[in-house]
């Protein structure tokens, strides 16, 4: 099942929904229809789609500042919780980061700029004493809704805004791996005294917001020790070498074979002439073995547009790249068209552990630019 839908692409930007949001949404409006008539249940819709579509605007905040600085935003998700933009990579640049950080709640500032102003020609000049009740109009609400936004975003958790800045500060004095460790410990730190609270105070958004706020921390900071962990690394240094491939012609029967006969899981696929044609999972396979029969063909069974990538590749794209493929592997092609190794999860993970478990030692590339 997907999780997510996108409903839109602005700006080479792709904008997500994600089914919790939808559900979400669903819920809201049964529940006000159930307490108070559809036309109740239409406007307390119609103010969360408005309300979401400043977080929106929140998100794109980031991701215009980001371009700035090079950085693409292949796409941005709408979760229960808010907005998540993914940003292709860290700045690691702390005063980068400190403005994209800052770019959204700037967005969010302007908006309740332009919702004050039109509440205040609206005739509702004294809002601030009711922002969030119920009798309030649209526009009041709406503008104590961002008001939340605002002050809870720069919450100096991390990884919300106001961590992010926390953390751009702190890897400008200890680096970013440090600075990264000590705000994910901060934002891990506030989500479990959020979490006691929506606890014991019997608030379940809260609760809900706690759990995000503490996975969302530890994988930030487990993504930047990676990277930082496969600095200097080209996928020359992690792809595997030793490999069966199978040829495109071959019968499913023959590919379960070798699935069987070693550990290998994922296998290229070649032409006659040894040529990379696609990759065959071991999904691949036992979904071709149970709807096509073990005499069917590889062809018929194997992931065509599996992308390949070079041996010069860095590890950053590298892993990129896997991931955005959402295989278990890639093949690796050298500049002359020849397959020289396949690109793995598993082997990039023993890599990064045997590096941190042993003083590395110097790259065949260092070394060679060392000895010139």
């Amino acid at each position: 099942m997907r999780w997510s839908y996108t409903i839109a692409k602005l700006a080479g930007t792709e904008v997500k929904l994600h089914v919790t949001f939808l559900l979400l949404v669903g819920y809201i409006a049964y529940v006000e229809y159930r307490a108070s008539g559809a036309a109740v249940a239409l406007a307390t819709t119609l103010f969360f789609l408005a309300f979401f579509l400043c977080i929106l605007l929140h998100e794109f905040g980031h991701i215009a500042m980001a371009r700035r600085f090079g950085v693409r935003t292949p796409d941005v998700i709408l979760l229960p919780i808010g907005g998540v933009a993914r940003l292709e990579r860290i700045p690691e640049e702390p005063r980068e980061e400190l403005l994209i950080a800052l770019a959204g709640p700037a967005v969010t500032v302007a908006i309740i700029a332009l919702l004050g102003l039109a509440a205040w020609l609206g005739g509702h000049s004294q809002f601030y004493r009711g922002l969030l009740a119920d009798d309030v109009p649209f526009v009041v609400r709406l503008l104590g809704a961002n008001l939340v936004v605002l002050v809870f975003n720069l919450i100096p958790a991390f990884p919300l805004d106001g961590g992010r800045v926390l953390r751009a500060l702190l890897s400008k004095r200890f680096g970013l791996a440090q600075g990264t460790r000590i705000a994910g410990a901060i934002g891990q730190g506030f989500a479990l005294l959020l979490g006691l609270y929506g606890l014991f105070g019997e608030q379940p958004l809260a609760l809900l917001v706690a759990f995000f706020i503490f996975l969302g921390a530890g994988s930030e900071a487990s993504a930047v020790a990676t990277r930082l962990a496969g600095r200097g690394l080209q996928v020359r240094h992690m792809m595997v070498t030793d490999f069966r491939t199978v040829a495109v012609h071959a019968s499913l029967q023959h590919a379960a074979d070798l699935l069987l006969a070693g550990e290998q899981r994922e296998f290229p696929v070649v032409d006659n002439l040894g040529r990379a044609e696609g990759l065959l999972t071991r999904d691949d396979l036992i979904r071709g073995l149970s709807r096509l029969g073990s005499a069917a063909r590889v062809s018929e069974a194997m992931t065509a547009e599996a992308p390949i990538v070079a041996p010069d590749l860095s590890f950053q794209d590298a892993v990129e790249r896997l991931q955005t493929s959402r295989l278990p592997a890639l093949p690796v092609v050298d500049p002359s068209g020849k397959l020289v190794g396949l690109l793995t999860k598993d082997n990039i993970t023993d890599l990064l552990l045997v590096r941190g478990a042993q003083r590395p030692a110097p790259l065949p590339a260092e070394t060679a630019a060392t000895q010139r």
